[in-house]
């Protein structure tokens, strides 16, 4: 069972709150996730677009935005060569929109996920040569294609990338790391280590639509035109899982509210959908319902179905296109679960659950399931997970991590193994030669440093709140910490010694559990757990035994008490208000 800890950060939070206007709890909450300060407080609460850096500061913008004019005005083929995922999709079609805007000759290209794998390859150089093409824009790629590059540079092509992913280096002894940037005409990407742009963390998209505002600003075109491509920088920075502090933050905040009144017919259909009210989107909705549909085109058809969603010109397009990803995501779900019970019986039944570094060989799987499937084992076993799949060129591959684990570095040191690498701290992607997959696995746990503590999960709770501090003022109030993500998740608290008063189970599927609790201080509440409710039954069964789980199921006090980790939540149902809280694990 995972270790429930305290954060116990100090600050003086009386002063923040008065100084801010907010509750102790919630000054208690921006600490913990280290907002330190009153210039960072301050933009954490109340930043805008006004807080968003210059992105001509960006190494090579300028350049870029130079040669795509000279481009433009020559009127030369610009070919925009993206990525098959959310954040690529969204990058091409910021890219494709802004440069058609600018009178440019302009096309796009996604690699086919099975018969490219990611990223410039050399048969895609070629066929933009053969098409005629003079410029290749890349986006959310390129920074580790040198030898892609130098092809395109020897057959006379311009090349400029746009990337946010890490620059390959090599190592020295001494420990030295020598950068190895692409010979590009102008490479635009935060983490360049000689980038003076402040902030690094940027997904694609966002880079992308950097670009389309200085593209704009030096065209002539209003600010506000390339604003509109903020909704899409938005979705991709959630969907990529990219940390939501400093600009990302403002950048999905701001972008929220954009797409919640959205004008693009796809973005609008793919929520009709998945039965989301616009206005209603929030960062859950990216992550976990409209993102999934849209990387299911690159994962089991094309990611130019979902590029083709985006750019439809008609509400009846749109929802052709909606439909086909909803139900493409759906056989993506079912491919998931036969690989997540493969992949946890290999587990179970091998010496791989000695390994502290999960290496996991499904060669019959989809290899496009393989980061999904990696991170659904990484959540039951909290340790950092490869998922291998055959492919037609040897063995290809998704690595999902834990926060002190950089899967990046690691791969790095047995990178003589690799065909292809590339990836972040806490996700990779590789290709291999099949005979090299029991070695991957033995140099990766050989290496690992990781202890056993590191590989015990850990919840740590935010504010140890009795349910009788809650209000209504407080719940409204924890609205202004969103939105919710990756550095910046949703808050957690915990009360102890619970009173489960009634309880029932609720749902098509059983999945709900709906129990009247009350507080040690006598607080009465309704308390609402979602999904694994058959798994919260059996502990109380095994705590307090059938007959007083079948009483409380009944509605009759047996005397049952637990501690829940919970978020509080405002109920809202024939327009009378209630509070109450959701419980996220208890013990």
């Amino acid at each position: 069972m995972e270790k429930w800890v305290v954060s116990a950060k100090r600050a003086d939070f009386k002063k923040i709150a008065e100084q801010f206007g907010i509750d102790q709890v919630t000054a208690r909450i921006i600490r913990n996730r280290e907002i330190l300060g009153e210039k960072a407080i301050d933009e954490y609460l109340h930043g805008t677009l006004e807080h968003l850096h210059d992105p001509e500061k960006m190494k090579d913008m300028e350049r870029a935005v130079a040669i795509l004019q000279e481009k433009i005005q020559k009127k030369k083929k610009i070919r925009i060569l993206g990525d098959y995922d959310i954040d690529g999709i969204q990058s091409v079609y910021i890219l494709y929109c802004a440069l058609r805007r600018c009178q440019a000759e302009a096309d796009y290209a996604i690699p086919d996920r099975i018969s490219d794998g990611y990223g410039l390859n050399q048969r895609l150089v070629r066929q933009a040569l053969a098409d005629g093409v003079d410029t290749i824009l890349t986006c959310d790629n390129g920074i580790a294609a040198t030898a892609e590059v130098a092809l395109a540079k020897e057959l006379g092509m311009t090349v400029i990338l746009t990337d946010h992913h890490e620059v390959p280096y090599e190592e020295q002894e001494d420990g030295e790391k020598i950068y190895q940037i692409p010979p590009a005409d102008a490479v635009v990407n935060p983490k360049q280590p000689d980038c003076p742009y402040p902030f690094k963390n940027l997904c694609g998209a966002a880079v992308a639509f950097k670009l389309v505002q200085v593209l704009y600003k030096k065209s002539g075109y209003p600010p506000e035109e390339a604003l509109a491509f903020l909704e899409n920088a938005a979705f991709a920075t959630v969907g990529d899982v990219m940390e939501l502090t400093g600009e990302n933050r403002i950048l999905v905040k701001e972008g929220l509210k954009m797409l919640n009144c959205t004008k693009n017919n796809g973005m609008r259909a793919l929520a009709t959908c998945n039965q989301i009210e616009m206005g209603k989107i929030r960062a859950y909705h990216i992550g976990f319902v409209l993102g999934p549909c849209m990387n299911a085109s690159g994962r089991l058809d094309t990611a130019r179905r979902a590029l083709k969603l985006l750019l439809a010109e008609d509400s009846h397009t749109a929802a052709e296109y909606a439909g086909d990803l909803y139900d493409l995501n759906a056989s993506r779900k079912e491919l998931t679960e036969q690989g997540v019970e493969k992949a946890v019986e290999l587990v179970e039944q091998t010496s791989l659950k000695q390994d502290k570094v999960l290496v996991i060989y499904l060669p019959e799987c989809h290899e496009s399931l393989a980061g999904i499937i990696a991170g659904r084992i990484r959540e039951r076993y909290h340790r950092p997970v490869f998922v291998l799949t055959r492919s037609e060129e040897g063995v290809k591959g998704s690595g999902r991590s834990i926060e002190g684990y950089s899967m990046y570095e690691e791969m790095t040191k047995c990178k003589e193994l690799f065909t292809r690498f590339g990836g972040h701290p806490m996700a990779a992607g590789l290709s291999m030669a099949e005979e090299h997959v029991e070695v991957f696995r033995r140099k990766l746990n050989e290496n690992t440093l990781l202890t056993e503590e590191d590989l015990r999960g850990k919840i740590v709770i935010d504010v140890p709140m009795p349910l009788d501090y809650i209000t209504r003022e407080l719940t409204e109030e924890l609205n202004l910490l969103e939105p919710f993500g990756k550095a910046n998740e949703k808050p957690v608290f915990a009360d102890k010694n619970i009173h489960i008063l009634s309880m029932g189970v609720f749902g098509k599927n059983r999945n709900v559990c709906r129990m009247q609790v009350e507080s040690q201080g006598g607080t009465r509440m309704n308390a609402v757990c979602f999904g694994q409710v058959e798994q919260l039954l059996n502990f109380l069964q095994e705590k307090f035994g059938r007959q007083a789980l079948e009483q409380t199921l009944a509605g009759r006090d047996s005397g049952m008490r637990a501690s829940f980790l919970y978020y509080p939540d405002l109920n809202v149902y024939n327009g009378q208000e209630s509070l109450q809280i959701i419980v996220k694990n208890y013990c």
